[in-house]
């Protein structure tokens, strides 16, 4: 008895240790300049895209603000146009964004009682709620949606060398109505001598994205993204702009320092000339296969280019919520800037 006493007792012992131990945390060191170096296709830059919309003001005064319902509704409706107007892209994921702000006044009279859960309710489709602190309800929490996207077949990097005799790069530029710039036209060459355009496999690619009923969409001009990223609260799209552009790439004309594009490739297979089933169906994120020039653009030094001028200056404004954006005018489809 006595036996079975104390083994009864070490067992209990051990089961209320184990309980009671805890697994111990720490830190490891990690290579992460080298690793952002080496692994990524941009390095230091992510492959992750998005664009965040604010939700949009509903009075004049900008106090009240549509629902986060309406916000949704806005995002889906950029997604659709987007794919409808040939850009190669899918959907991957959808979050609200809570963004901190000053509130007074009407707007800070939809207030949250954070000690009752009843309360809570009130704020489930609300874009914008207030917190009281000890001077009053002046904190705002604004719930904006960030829309999560992919190009379709990835991106990839295009090089266009300079040579002494270019004068133009052979290709136009434009931007969508949601905000993409994408090569609009490319010269045919007739005759020996090629532009740039030709040379590093643009052209081809252009001629391949038209066939298919998809942009060519340009996503970085020297590592730096050029894409879409936020609808203010007035509903205006913050993207880049053409002419200014057109002047970097001019710059380099002028510099001779080759210019890196990436674009936007797609998955021929799953492309089809009706708009409408790009809205509907999934869409495989698999490769076109590249032209011969563009896959052996790295072992060929034949490839250079140039830039046109152009002098028109880019105007600013000034939005409802005091950020500076570009002014834009109304670019078609049918509407280029060459360069």
């Amino acid at each position: 008895m006595i036996k079975l006493f104390f083994s009864a007792t070490r067992t209990s012992r051990m089961v209320n240790e184990l309980t009671q131990t805890r697994i111990q945390d720490g830190f490891v060191s990690y290579p992460w300049e080298r690793r952002m170096q080496e692994l990524l296709s941009v390095p230091n830059s992510s492959n992750f895209l998005s664009i965040l919309l604010l939700p949009k003001v509903s009075d004049r005064v900008a106090s009240r603000y549509n629902d986060v319902e309406d916000t949704l509704a806005r995002a889906n409706a950029w997604l659709n146009a987007a794919q409808g107007s040939g850009v190669p892209i899918v959907f991957m994921n959808i979050q609200t964004e809570s963004l901190l702000t000053k509130i007074s006044g009407e707007t800070a009279s939809s207030t949250v009682n954070t000690g009752s859960l009843s309360d809570l309710c009130n704020i489930a489709n609300a874009s914008l709620y207030g917190f009281e602190d000890y001077h009053g309800v002046d904190i705002g929490v604004v719930r904006a949606i960030r829309l999560w996207y992919a190009p379709m077949g990835g991106e990839f990097s295009i090089e266009i060398k300079l040579r002494d005799d270019d004068s133009k790069l052979g290709f136009s530029i434009s931007r969508t109505e949601e905000g993409f710039i994408f090569i609009s036209s490319s010269v045919t060459d007739e005759g020996k001598e090629s532009s740039p355009a030709t040379r590093s496999g643009l052209s081809k690619l252009y001629k391949q994205a038209t066939e298919t009923s998809r942009l060519l969409v340009v996503s970085r001009l020297s590592n730096q993204r050029v894409l879409p990223w936020m609808v203010s609260s007035t509903g205006a799209i913050r993207c880049y702009d053409t002419v200014s552009l057109s002047q970097k790439l001019s710059l380099h004309r002028h510099t001779k320092v080759p210019i890196l594009l990436h674009v936007f490739l797609w998955d021929r297979a799953t492309t089809t000339s009706n708009v409408e089933s790009t809205k509907s169906r999934p869409l495989s994120p698999s490769v076109l296969p590249l032209p011969s020039e563009v896959q052996s653009r790295e072992g060929s030094d034949s490839g250079d280019i140039n830039t046109s001028d152009s002098s028109q200056p880019m105007q600013l404004e000034k939005d409802t919520a005091g950020d500076v954006s570009f002014r834009f005018q109304d670019f078609s489809l049918s509407s280029t800037n060459w360069v």
